[in-house]
């Protein structure tokens, strides 16, 4: 919020350095009555700066209330307001649309107004609109011999593992692909929840349809929106009649990334998307039908995010017939060294010592294998060619001390983890009376990694009583 200070500039010095800032800013009294208007608002709005100074909000802006104007909003609260889709009309009947931050304007605890910085969403709409048209006038090309942004550039082949639990998550894909059923994929970040959707597509039966991904939490709701249904003519200045990515996907696969950002009201659509097949554009009437099959990912348990709000549960129910969760890779350390074999190939031999590739493996690697990547192309440019020694390595591994990791002590360090995995795997079951779905909670891990993990545990011991398996009603 502005606090106003007991100094202050001349009114020339404060116009020419809010004329001087190329955004639209609007200023209201605690009234409601405008006392700046700058000219990028006035060209947002399609007004003159005349035409706003001196008069309130409402009677300028007559479609917006006290409900829905954002600066007259922040007026009621005293409380900021940051990146809100506004949509409203002007007195000439033109439909705007921006995305506002409001902020109160305070002198010590008494309000004076406020103050609101806006871009032009429709303009931003434009932009994005003009960007999938040039998509999709390249998707139909005939005769072209370059690869569509519409189509899968990975398949399940390139997700590179031999870790137990990956490798029976690539066998659930394969099965799920032979099916128009919805897939959820969970995973941390940088985990290849991408590759296995396209991989997933590439061996569907729709795999010469389309392959088109979004990520849902890069921009904002409104734009969004319109991207995934489609606009009509006259919905908001300067619309056309416009195909949304559900339409241009149509006999292919839609790929919705970080799900639970999407807003709770545009989940709701997907719904009603999911239930009968069929769209409608924003700013249109008519329905339109779409052969959509339906892939998402987040970055957290699809169970977490419905409690936490994020993900509203009866679309969980309808999406989660097919789950998919990729471990990190701290808990598949064999991986890391099969990864910077595949990366490296023939090189590794004389470029990479054991003892550089155990301070990799005792990394936790945050942002997996999308950092270690990074991490070993960073590494090949500074030994550039040499065998590579701690001096080539970034600051996160020189700090990992190579001799805490020997491998005889990371045999003696598994066996210990293993007995007490089990061990912590039993007493949840036994707390819980055998119910998977609860003990996974207590233990803070996916419901599917824990039945993988019992499973394993009764195959090693025959003899061992293994805690008695009671799925949730």
């Amino acid at each position: 919020m502005i606090i106003m200070q007991t100094h202050t500039l001349s009114k020339e010095m404060l116009m020419a350095i809010l004329d001087g800032i190329d955004e639209a800013i609007h200023a209201v009294d605690k009234d409601g009555f405008t006392i700046y208007y700058n000219k990028v608002a006035a060209g947002y709005d399609g007004m003159k700066v005349e035409e706003v100074l001196g008069k309130h909000l409402l009677h300028v802006f007559p479609s917006l209330t006290e409900e829905t104007s954002t600066l007259l909003k922040v007026l009621k609260t005293n409380k900021p307001i940051y990146h809100e889709n506004q949509r409203y009309e002007n007195k000439k009947g033109q439909l705007l649309e921006t995305v506002n931050t409001t902020i109160p304007i305070l002198k010590g605890d008494n309000l004076l107004g406020a103050v609101e910085i806006a871009k032009n969403y429709g303009h931003l709409n434009t932009l994005s609109n003009k960007l999938m048209d040039l998509q999709s006038k390249i998707n139909r090309s005939e005769g072209s011999k370059k690869i569509s942004p519409f189509q899968a550039s990975y398949t399940l082949a390139d997700f590179i593992t031999d870790d137990p639990v990956c490798l029976s998550m690539l066998q659930d894909a394969m099965l799920f692909a032979s099916s128009l059923l919805p897939v959820v994929i969970w995973g941390e970040t940088g985990t290849g929840k991408e590759i296995i959707a396209q991989g997933i597509h590439h061996q569907s039966p729709r795999k010469r349809g389309p392959f088109i991904a979004q990520n849902c939490g890069a921009i904002p709701a409104t734009l969004l929106e319109s991207i995934l249904f489609g606009t009509e003519k006259g919905s908001y200045t300067g619309a056309v009649d416009r195909k949304g990515l559900f339409e241009l996907a149509s006999g292919g696969t839609l790929f919705l990334d970080e799900m639970n950002s999407m807003p709770l009201e545009l989940q709701a659509k997907l719904l009603r998307v999911l239930e009968d097949g069929s769209i409608r554009r924003v700013g249109g009437t008519a329905t339109i039908k779409v052969d959509v099959r339906i892939i998402t990912a987040m970055n957290e348990s699809p169970d977490t995010c419905v409690e936490n709000g994020s993900f509203r549960d009866d679309l969980y129910y309808r999406l989660n017939t097919c789950p998919i969760y990729i471990p990190p890779l701290r808990e598949r350390p064999h991986d890391i060294r099969l990864l910077m074999e595949k990366r490296l190939q023939t090189r590794i031999s004389y470029l990479l010592p054991p003892a550089i590739g155990e301070m990799f493996g005792a990394y936790h690697w945050p942002g997996n294998v999308r950092e270690l990547i990074n991490t070993i192309e960073y590494v090949l440019l500074k030994s550039k060619k040499e065998t590579i020694s701690p001096k080539h390595l970034p600051a996160k591994l020189k700090k990992i001390k190579q001799q805490t990791y020997t491998p005889a002590k990371l045999g003696s360090l598994r066996i210990e983890l293993q007995k007490t995995e089990k061990s912590m795997i039993q007493n949840a079951m036994d707390l819980t009376g055998g119910n998977v779905m609860k003990a996974a909670k207590i233990l803070d891990i996916p419901r599917q990694t824990l039945q993988y993990k019992l499973a394993k545990m009764e195959e090693k011991s025959n003899t061992t009583e293994v805690p008695e398996i009671r799925h949730a009603d």
